[in-house]
């Protein structure tokens, strides 16, 4: 009998752990899916630059910018290290970084296009890749963990000009344009925080501006492609796509607007969920005006976003039906997380760490 009563406590008391242990379970989900409240803004860096590309890796944060400037901070123990490039007394205007073997890669702007390796303990700079077409100018650069890249810039023909790399960026070749769609005449990029180019999980997504804003989408690394009329204010000269981030293959954020109209909040922002397919406009006429970069906040499940630009630092919890303007600074060009509540910013003269409290 006292078994029999001991094997039924026992099994009570298997019971409420169980529901402990899912009461617990629950309550930490809760807790990490619940909305930012508020943002602590610590600048880590000051310099005379512009700062457009960055790239957090394992425990160091990458930069370049303007006036052949780029460098690193370690963010264990705060040491900075500033590099600089002088080519045949040209100075690079930096717009593009991108994680390398042993290094990263950074790629300047306009004619001469060059870009750089840098080797991990920074002894190292040698130059991989120059481009000397007058028309040039390159937006956005991305490499994943295999080695596959893609680079693309405005057009110098009848399409975009988009390089692919197999090998983190030793060697790069040219997609035709046969083998890539047609643009409008007047369609572009825009180079505000090398956020044109997107790589997700084998997809491969670039968006564009001016007189058309465009999503391009290949499944297989740039062997073919579909475009996708986007709803985002389209053109003029300074209208367009200028930021764009991809939570996984089908889950995605565009954004911009019109940089001559800051303020302007009206289609400068869309959801998509199927791949870039289809886009629907999300908080229309509200929140911020032109957005320089967007990212998604890591474990969001697909649902946070952060916004810098020129109206100031915004964070939704709801895949951008609603905003929350969390700070006023308006010198942040790009972000990227550390993790699912510490981001970097950079742009006017300055990086921030940007800590997001619950």
């Amino acid at each position: 009998m006292m078994f029999v009563r001991r094997g039924k406590f026992v099994s009570y008391v298997f019971y409420i752990l169980i529901i402990s242990a899912l009461f617990v379970s629950c309550e930490s989900e809760k807790e990490l899916k619940r909305p930012f409240e508020k943002v602590i803004i610590t600048p880590v860096y000051k310099d005379s630059i512009s700062i457009r590309a960055i790239l957090i890796d394992s425990n160091q944060l990458w930069f370049a910018g303007n006036n052949g400037k780029y460098g690193a901070i370690d963010l264990e123990t705060q040491k900075i290290f500033n590099g600089h490039v002088v080519k045949d007394s040209l100075l690079p205007e930096f717009r593009s970084i991108a994680k390398a073997r042993n290094g990263v890669c950074i790629l300047s702007v306009a004619s001469p296009a060059l870009m750089y390796h840098i080797s991990s303990d920074k002894r190292q700079v040698r130059n991989v890749y120059s481009n000397e077409n007058e028309n040039v100018f390159f937006d956005s650069m991305q490499i994943d963990k295999q080695g596959f890249g893609v680079v693309m810039g405005d057009p110098t023909e009848n399409c975009l000009d988009v390089w692919l790399t197999k090998d983190f960026g030793q060697n790069w070749s040219k997609i035709p344009c046969d083998a890539l769609p047609e643009i409008v005449e007047g369609e572009a990029a825009f180079a505000a925080s090398n956020t044109n180019v997107i790589l997700r999980g084998g997809k491969v997504f670039i968006v564009t501006g001016g007189k058309k804003a465009r999503c391009l989408v290949s499944e297989d690394k740039g062997k073919t492609w579909e475009v996708y009329d986007t709803p985002i204010i389209q053109g003029g000269i300074m209208t367009g796509i200028f930021t764009a981030d991809f939570y996984d293959e089908n889950v995605g954020i565009v954004a911009g607007g019109d940089y001559e109209k800051p303020d302007y909040n009206a289609a400068n922002k869309a959801i998509t969920t199927d791949g870039g397919k289809n886009w629907k406009v999300v908080a229309e006429n509200s929140s911020f005006g032109y957005a320089s970069c967007v990212q998604f906040v890591p474990e969001s499940d697909r649902k946070g976003i952060v916004s810098v630009g020129a109206t100031g630092v915004y964070y939704s919890s709801d895949l951008g039906e609603h905003w929350t303007k969390m700070a006023e600074d308006t010198d942040l060009y790009t972000l990227r997380f550390q993790n699912d509540s510490v981001a970097y910013a950079a742009g006017r003269n300055t990086i921030v760490k940007m800590e997001f409290m619950k």
